[in-house]
């Protein structure tokens, strides 16, 4: 190995902490040995072998450089890797004003994220009517950036007389964080109300006598989270807490804040944030309003082929 690639080596390895990393490595490398963790914990054990694979990877990954230009690729990678790689994605669509227009809007868009996930052959389950988790490799950094209002115009089928109508929905994406990560953070219980309704649905029996959905609310920036799909009262608020925690964290990294009790200004939707428009008439088109990116096959887009958008999207970074 030449001078200069030691020394780009030495830089990057600063920079990304990866002598620290190895003896994580070493850590963890003892700890999913063991046997007897599946026995113990199986979530803690899953995500802790999760890590292990991770860590191993970007470090051999380091170690295989052996020339300036794979210590440039290796640096341009992890430079542009988002901390929440490889997490789950938790992808929610909500109506804007428009009635039946805008509702139909918001499910055709769910529907367009599910033909999405399908394509990749990613695990997708439901939360709520109005939100799915994604399960894939790298599927929240995938997904990540088609958070933002997205904007319909067609001749809407509500309309007797065919008239041409705007309607808009908001896409949250949000990390599904692992169990450990969501019990090291704390809300205080003053600060959270929790609602009870009848699961809509499939169930059986059980759904129409149970109050098994359950909607949670942070009282001090109106944020909330709904899951309906679980069979217990008790696995919906472990699910809708698990949404919550996961916003607020959105939200103290948006205020720079590092305390939830911090977090006291109630939070409105972003509905100024347009980032696409999706028109069926009097033209068809899909155009990306941040990176430019368009396409007149809008029948393909709303079928899930989204690649050449979410490409554009991640050139941005």
């Amino acid at each position: 190995m030449d001078k200069e690639t030691e020394n780009l080596k030495k830089i990057i390895s600063d920079k990304f902490g990866i002598e620290k990393k190895r003896i994580r490595l070493k850590e963890l490398e003892f700890v999913v040995s063991d046997p007897d963790i599946w026995k113990e914990n199986k979530t803690e054990a899953g995500e802790k072998t999760k890590e292990y694979g991770l860590l191993k990877s970007e470090i051999d990954e380091f170690d295989a450089i052996k020339t300036p230009e794979e210590a440039h690729k290796f640096e341009e990678r992890f430079m542009t890797k988002n901390k929440y790689e490889n997490l789950p994605a938790i992808i929610s669509v909500s109506p804007g004003a428009g009635g039946e227009d805008a509702a139909d809007w918001a499910q055709m868009l769910l529907t367009m994220y599910k033909n999405y996930a399908a394509r990749r052959k990613w695990k997708i389950s439901k939360v709520a009517s109005d939100t799915i988790e994604i399960k894939g490799e790298d599927a929240y950094n995938i997904l990540r950036k088609e958070y933002g209002v997205h904007r319909l115009v067609r001749i809407s089928p509500y309309d007797a007389k065919k008239l041409r109508h705007t309607s808009f929905a908001l896409v949250e994406v949000l990390p599904a964080f692992g169990k450990l990560d969501t019990e090291k953070i704390e809300i205080p219980e003053k600060d959270i109300k929790v609602d009870f309704a009848r699961s809509s649905g499939p169930g059986g029996q059980n759904v129409n006598k149970v109050e098994t959905a359950v909607r949670v609310v942070h009282i001090p920036t109106g944020l909330s989270a709904l899951s309906q799909a679980e069979r217990s009262q008790t696995q919906n608020r472990e699910r809708a807490l698990a949404i919550l925690k996961a916003k607020l964290i959105k939200l103290l990294e948006e205020k720079q804040e590092t305390e939830i009790k911090s977090l006291k200004t109630r939070v409105s939707p972003e509905w100024g944030h347009q980032i696409r428009s999706y028109v069926l008439h009097p033209y068809k088109l899909v155009k990306d309003h941040r990176s430019e990116y368009e396409t007149a096959k809008i029948d393909d887009v709303l079928a899930g082929n989204l690649d050449g958008f979410i490409e554009a999207e991640l050139k941005l970074d």
